[in-house]
C-alpha cells in the first residue's frame, strides 16, 4: 500500500540536491511490519526494509522518473518534497518488484495544489481548488529473478524460492528499453549470456506491466 505525502520546504539548497549523493526531493521508505509476515519484528527498520528503501531511492534517482526541477516552485525559495511510504501488507517474496510497481502507480495518481509566492508578504499561497498531476518522465519497472547456480532462473520468486535460491537479481528497465538499475546482492554469479537473457525478459515484462497499469489507472479516473 503506497502513500505519497507532499510537503513544502523553504529555501532549498538546489546545489546540494543536484550534486550530493543520496539527497532527494523524493524520499522513499519501505515498511515491513509484523502484520505482513511472522519473519519481521516491530521496532526500527530491519536490513531488508533498509535495502528496499535504498533500492527505491536508486530507482528514482537513476530513472529520473521525476525531475527535481519539476518540484521547484520558486528557485532558491520554495519546493515540494515527496515522502513515498510503501507499506507491505502481505509478504511472500519479491518485495522490490512490488514496491516499484506501487511507487509508479502512486506517483501517476498524485495531484499537487497550485502554489504561488505573494510578492507583498513573501509567503506561500496554496490554491487547493487547482491541482495538477506530476510530470512522470519515465516508467521504470522492476523484474526480479531467483538464481539457482546459473542454471535456472525463476521470475517473480516467492519467499520460499528466494530462501532456496543461490542468488537473486533485480533488473529495472524503462519504456525505451534502457537499464535504470541493476541490483544483485551477492550470491552465485551469472554469465554474460544469462544476464542478457534476464534483461530481455525484463523488457518483455515491462510492456506487460505498463499496459496493465495504464488500463487500471484509466478505469479509476472519473469520466
Amino acid at each position: 500500500m503506497p502513500l505519497i505525502k507532499g510537503m513544502l520546504i523553504e529555501r532549498p539548497s538546489f546545489r546540494s540536491y543536484f550534486h550530493s549523493c543520496g539527497v532527494f526531493l523524493s524520499v522513499p521508505n519501505v515498511d515491513l511490519p509484523p502484520l505482513c509476515s511472522s519473519r519481521f519484528r516491530s521496532g526500527p527498520p530491519g536490513e531488508e526494509a533498509q535495502v528496499a528503501s535504498q533500492f527505491i531511492a536508486d530507482v528514482i534517482e537513476n530513472s529520473q522518473i521525476i525531475q527535481k526541477e519539476d518540484l521547484c516552485i520558486s528557485s532558491g525559495k520554495l519546493a515540494w518534497v515527496l515522502y513515498c511510504d510503501l507499506i507491505c501488507l502481505d509478504y511472500d517474496g519479491n518485495i522490490l518488484d512490488a514496491c516499484t510497481f506501487a511507487l509508479l502507480a502512486a506517483l501517476k495518481n498524485v495531484q499537487l495544489p497550485e502554489v504561488s509566492i505573494n510578492e507583498e508578504t513573501s509567503l506561500a499561497e496554496v490554491n487547493l481548488k487547482k491541482k495538477s498531476f506530476l510530470n512522470i518522465r519515465t516508467h521504470p519497472v522492476a523484474t526480479s529473478f531467483a538464481v539457482f547456480d546459473d542454471t535456472l532462473l525463476i521470475v517473480d520468486p516467492t519467499g520460499e524460492e528466494e530462501r532456496l535460491a543461490t542468488g537473486t537479481l533485480t533488473v529495472v528497465m524503462d519504456e525505451e528499453g534502457r537499464l535504470s538499475c541493476l541490483h544483485k546482492p551477492g550470491g552465485s554469479g551469472l554469465t554474460g549470456a544469462k544476464l542478457q537473457d534476464c534483461m530481455s525478459r525484463a523488457v518483455t515484462r515491462h510492456k506487460e506491466v505498463k499496459t496493465l497499469m495504464d488500463e487500471v489507472i484509466k478505469s479509476m479516473k472519473p469520466k
